[in-house]
């Protein structure tokens, strides 16, 4: 197995040694593209957050194609030179084939955003005992994402003539109403499926709000696009679009112009993503509503990684399931500052602030122990 460290390399014995200390080596195979501008921030992120830790990180695209996916992990865990880490995520349901190819290489294992799903821990049975090293899983708060979004895109279609008022907890007047359609990703990624919980969470308070169709937009602008054509004509008073990505809340976008409706004006438009094209959308007030950060969750990984490592061997626990509430609303007045922020790899966060349980005063610790047991 190969140790790295990021500074001054000497080559001894097979791994990288500098100043007495070996560098942890991690592996992550990115489910996305390297065009896609989310999974590039994630990685951009996650890179600065291994230069910051002194691990070597190195990132494999895999185009969301499950035979990829598979080889790069085949090569990763069975191949001669091994990370001490493998970092991968469920979304293409590939967990349990990547612990069976893990099995005898020595190298640890972490999932990211999709964790297992419970169909799959019920066919598994006990993951600690059948895989000692798979570690854990790092998710994000995917369902308050969704119902955020949402909220925020009901209140943003209730406003109040003058005299009007609320009673406490009411979003809309007795007898209004709005027509909503919703773009989900994939009907079996544990991150849609947890944002669209969120999503039916909002509607379930607001009853006067009609979900006219969900659809599965694959995260995709192009197919997103081609199911609002046909939706907008089939519902044309809709005033709310939820979408769980920002590339199929582009796609409807492209749609509501070519039927001659103008986003954020005729329809309200919410989403999960705040890439720099989403948050300008947002300031324009094409967007709505959006909500972000995410995208750091690969580099908050590597904080409990790197805490892990650096435990003593005789006393390492698996790290067990953490959630990071690293999804918020981005608010119109902030746009410009967020997308200043995306120009920068660490985001202007110093993830070495973190380790060993610690934030810097005033600062919440960012996890929350979600179930030790897998």
């Amino acid at each position: 197995m190969i140790r790295f460290f990021s500074g001054c390399l000497i080559l001894v014995a097979g791994g990288l040694w500098s100043g007495g200390t070996w560098a942890a080596s991690v592996v992550f195979l990115n489910p996305g593209a390297a065009s896609d501008p989310y999974w590039s921030s994630y990685s951009r992120f996650m890179q600065a957050a291994a230069d910051r830790l002194g691990m070597r990180l190195q990132i494999h695209y895999t185009d969301r194609d499950t035979r990829t996916l598979l080889t790069l992990a085949r090569e990763t865990l069975q191949g001669s030179e091994r990370p001490d880490y493998l970092v991968f995520s469920n979304e293409l349901n590939v967990a349990p084939e990547v612990l069976r190819l893990s099995v005898g290489s020595g190298v640890k294992l972490l999932a990211v955003n999709n964790t297992f799903t419970a169909d799959q821990l019920s066919i598994l049975g006990d993951l600690r005992a059948r895989y000692p090293d798979f570690l854990g899983s790092v998710v994000a708060n995917d369902e308050e994402g969704g119902y955020l979004i949402a909220k925020r895109l009901i209140e943003s279609r209730a406003p109040l003539l003058p005299g009007q008022t609320l009673l406490p907890g009411q979003t809309l007047l007795p007898g209004q109403t709005l027509d909503m359609l919703a773009f989900s990703g994939t009907n079996s990624t544990p991150v849609s499926l947890q944002r669209e919980r969120g999503l039916y969470r909002a509607l379930a308070e607001n009853p006067q709000v009609r979900l006219r169709q969900i659809v599965l937009g694959g995260w995709r602008r192009d197919r997103a696009y081609e199911q609002a054509q046909v939706l907008l004509k089939r519902y044309p008073d809709v005033s709310l679009v939820w979408a769980a990505s920002d590339l199929m809340a582009f796609g409807v976008m492209d749609a509501l112009r070519d039927a001659g409706k103008e986003p954020g004006k005729d329809v309200s438009v919410g989403t999960i993503n705040d890439s720099t094209d989403a948050l300008q959308a947002l300031l324009e007030g094409r967007l709505s509503v959006v909500a972000g950060g995410h995208f750091t969750l690969g580099g908050w990984a590597l904080v409990l990684l790197h805490d892990y490592d650096e435990a003593d061997k005789d006393a390492r626990q698996p790290i067990g399931t953490w959630q990071v509430r690293a999804m918020r609303i981005r608010e119109r007045s902030d746009s410009l500052s967020f997308m200043q922020a995306n120009g920068r790899d660490d985001y202007g966060i110093d993830v070495r602030q973190f380790t060993e349980g610690h934030s810097p005063e005033g600062v919440a610790y960012p996890f929350v122990r979600v179930d030790a047991s897998h």
